[in-house]
């Protein structure tokens, strides 16, 4: 059996917390930000986590 590679577009955009949940980064924060608010930019900025419907599907594409 060959080996089983990791996708590596999900490589880069998930990331395992200690907990075993799965982060991720918030869309719409990476061009037109003159006329979104601060406090949205603010929050766009921190991780969110995958939502449990799609939580089968990311450990797939990074193997886990």
């Amino acid at each position: 059996m060959p080996k089983v590679k990791t996708n590596s577009g999900a490589k880069k955009r998930f990331k395992l917390s200690g907990t075993g949940k799965i982060r991720r980064k918030h869309a719409y924060k990476s061009h037109i930000l003159t006329k979104k608010e601060t406090k949205q930019k603010r929050n766009l900025t921190k991780m969110g986590e995958v939502h449990k419907t799609d939580e089968n599907r990311v450990r797939d594409l990074l193997n886990i």
